[in-house]
């Protein structure tokens, strides 16, 4: 999939996709990411959860499930111990193997790009039963992805962006489902996908290709002046920055059933940026 940074805020991606399985009448549901958790969520299935990954926070009821873990980290016995006759996880999971040796239905699950997550919910939605709902969905996820882009005026359209997710700093390079999404609002990623989709860059580069607008969390850009070169960038001297929530992050950072949701939150926010003239 490319290099993925080791920091909370990529850890909590959760990727989608993979075969689907025989519709069962009930199901006793485990997901190992949060946008697992939440495409179960979207397609009508949320009580039938019975575990989840830590990161899992949306919807808020899931909140109170029983939590087994993260990627690298899964807890085995308790997942067992729950019964469940599904087990959702992503590729870079280590659980599948150990769960399928001990009988427990697991399926993988990947999604890198924004045509892979469509066609991931879709397989989803056959193995829970929910075919239509699933392409309802599909159908919605591209709807608000049409209306966000629509709302971007013609002064930011081609316009460069630098998207950070993480320490490091990591990036979101153009071939991201994170920089599809910037895309579609017709913006220019400085980052192209040569190096992966979530690559380590240097602060250096930023400062080279000086990129109109900057966009990531608030707990990395809030100490953007301190880096070599970065208080003369434009984006900063113009006041065109935006910096996210953890629950803004975690909406972006997630390809899932709010994908949508998630382009919308970012043209909010340009939309609320100074005026940028050209």
């Amino acid at each position: 999939m490319g290099a993925m940074p080791p920091v909370p805020t990529l850890a909590m991606l959760g990727l989608l996709g993979g075969m689907a399985v025989p519709a069962l009448a009930q199901h006793r549901i485990v997901t190992l990411s949060p946008s697992l958790t939440e495409a179960v969520c979207a397609l009508g299935h949320c009580a039938e959860l019975v575990g989840t990954d830590r990161y899992s926070s949306w919807p808020g009821t899931v909140a109170k499930l029983p939590k087994v873990g993260g990627l690298a980290d899964a807890q085995i016995e308790h997942i067992v111990a729950l019964r469940p006759d599904m087990v959702l996880l992503g590729p870079r999971s280590r659980a599948g193997e150990r769960l399928t040796e001990l009988g427990v239905p697991v399926q993988t699950f990947d999604a890198r790009t924004h045509a892979d997550l469509k066609r991931m919910l879709l397989a989803l939605g056959q193995s829970l039963g929910e075919t239509a709902r699933a392409h309802e969905l599909v159908r919605r996820i591209e709807q608000e992805l049409e209306a966000a882009a629509r709302r971007v005026p013609a002064s930011l359209r081609g316009r460069t962006v630098y998207v950070e997710v993480g320490i490091g700093p990591t990036a979101a390079s153009a071939k991201s489902f994170i920089g599809e999404t910037v895309a579609r609002l017709g913006l220019v990623n400085i980052v192209s996908g040569d190096a992966g989709l979530f690559p380590r860059v240097n602060p250096e580069m930023v400062v080279r290709r000086s990129p109109d607008l900057i966009i990531g969390p608030q707990s990395t850009l809030s100490g953007m002046t301190d880096r070599p070169g970065w208080a003369g960038l434009q984006a900063l001297r113009r006041q065109q920055v935006c910096q996210l929530d953890a629950d803004r992050m975690d909406l972006l950072s997630r390809p899932g059933p709010r994908l949508g949701e998630a382009a919308q939150m970012l043209v909010d926010c340009l939309l609320a940026l100074p005026t940028l003239r050209p």
